[in-house]
């Protein structure tokens, strides 16, 4: 039921996470209150060569660590492994959301996006695939260089087998989503949760985002479209949303996953409850596929429909949780949105983005940036935008800069816009029974 009715709410009771900046929801909490950066230089691969050689990686991951069944590791790509292991922590963190829980009552809901090929498993099937000229022979490389593919490499890289490995370790039976809205597939999926425990399809949905687009082919494809920062040093300074300075986005990659439950099964079974998920809404600029529409109209419109179907309105906002990539027209325009849907209050709304820490995680963006929403209502205290030097004219409203600020928000809107036009929001409040 829409609208922030009584019936069919929907609360998180748990949250996991895999993060540039810490693996679980305390060293994760920790680290944005320090205002600490997970932009390094690149360890996974050498990026000798490369224009753009800094991202936020996950790093001291050890997916054994969360995998019961190693054999499934040889199927499962670098996003599956943070999935499972961010829904292992909220879990856990759950602490018996799903006993005595009904199967087919058990619902997933997962944003992620496209996965990479492993170029050095693809060269070696092209390398074996030239003719004596050196040029690349189709039929040749149907032939031979097809045997120097994995079997089963297809099921590393489609986008719904986050959730089918999910579904398959926990024994999810209920309704099952995957979406791949670019970035705001994290905050897509967490919409789709909240509809499903409102429409009584299901009493749990393990909800997020999982994404890991730090590979050398969307590294150069991000950096033609003229997407990411070209800073370099220090690696930490280089995400910077609202600044004047900001010149990209930084990749990060992770996953953030949250037990969603109907209230109802919360209170049964005794729950902690961090925050409800009380509204959500999207909306599409159809202006252009790689620009947002300047003026921010489709971005104001998704939060004024988000904050109607939760049953509040802008003057009870105490926090956004914003977009914030830290490329020069997102904000610019993300900012323009604020304004034209809060208006004179706009100012005084605090707004803070933690891209400035994590870079973008691209599909998990908008779950991390929700669980991080249900942690600032939950501890009562503003992530800060790091990196905020010098202001813009045309970005002016008080983004918490550098230092986080102790406040009780109450009720948070979460912005999240994507290539192509995509815009999403999602409002959590303080629950109070």
């Amino acid at each position: 039921m829409a609208g922030g009715g009584r019936v069919n709410r929907a609360v998180i009771t748990g949250i996991g996470v895999v993060t540039p900046i810490g693996i679980g929801v305390q060293s994760f909490w920790q680290a944005l209150l320090a205002g600490r950066s997970g932009v390094r230089q690149i360890q996974s691969f050498s990026t000798d060569g490369f224009p753009v050689r800094i991202a936020a990686e996950v790093r001291d991951f050890q997916p054994e660590d969360f995998v019961d069944n190693r054999k499934s590791l040889r199927i499962m790509g670098r996003n599956i492994t943070f999935a499972v292991a961010a829904a292992k922590l909220a879990l856990e963190d759950a602490a018996g959301a799903t006993r005595s829980l009904d199967p087919t009552r058990f619902g997933v809901t997962i944003g992620t996006g496209m996965v990479a090929a492993n170029l050095e498993e693809l060269s070696r099937a092209i390398a074996h695939s030239l003719d004596q000229q050196g040029q690349f022979d189709l039929q040749r490389f149907g032939r031979e260089g097809m045997g120097q593919l994995f079997p089963l490499w297809l099921l590393k890289r489609l986008p719904n087998m986050v959730a089918a490995h999910l579904s398959i370790i926990y024994n999810i039976q209920g309704p099952n989503n995957t979406i791949v809205t670019a970035c705001t597939a994290g905050t897509q999926a967490v919409a789709e949760a909240l509809r499903l425990i409102q429409r009584e399809e299901a009493d749990v949905v393990l909800t997020g985002g999982s994404d890991s687009r730090i590979d050398p082919l969307n590294l150069m494809s991000y950096h033609l479209l003229g997407a990411l920062s070209q800073r370099s040093s220090p690696p930490e300074s280089a995400s910077r949303p609202f600044d004047r300075g900001r010149d990209g986005f930084v990749l990060g990659e992770g996953a953030a996953v949250m037990v969603l439950e109907s209230e109802r099964h919360a209170l049964r079974r005794g729950a902690r409850i961090y925050a409800e998920v009380a509204g959500a809404a999207s909306s599409f600029d159809a202006h252009s596929v790689t620009g947002p529409e300047p003026s921010g109209r489709g971005a104001a419109d998704c939060m004024r429909r988000a904050l109607a179907d939760a049953g509040c309105t802008a003057d009870q906002v105490g926090y956004i949780s914003a977009h914030g990539t830290s490329t020069i027209l997102n904000d610019a325009a993300e900012t323009r949105a604020i304004k034209t849907a809060f208006g004179p209050r706009a100012s005084r709304v605090p707004v803070s983005s933690i891209k400035s820490m994590v870079g973008h995680l691209i599909g998990a963006a908008g779950a991390l940036e929700a669980a991080a929403s249900a942690l600032a209502i939950s501890e009562r205290a503003l992530p800060p935008t790091i990196n905020y030097e010098t202001p813009d004219p045309e970005c002016d409203l008080d983004y918490v800069p550098n230092k986080a600020r102790q406040l009780t928000p109450g009720i948070v809107l979460s912005n999240s816009f994507g290539f192509g036009g995509q815009n999403a929001a999602l409002v959590l409040r303080e629950w109070s029974g």
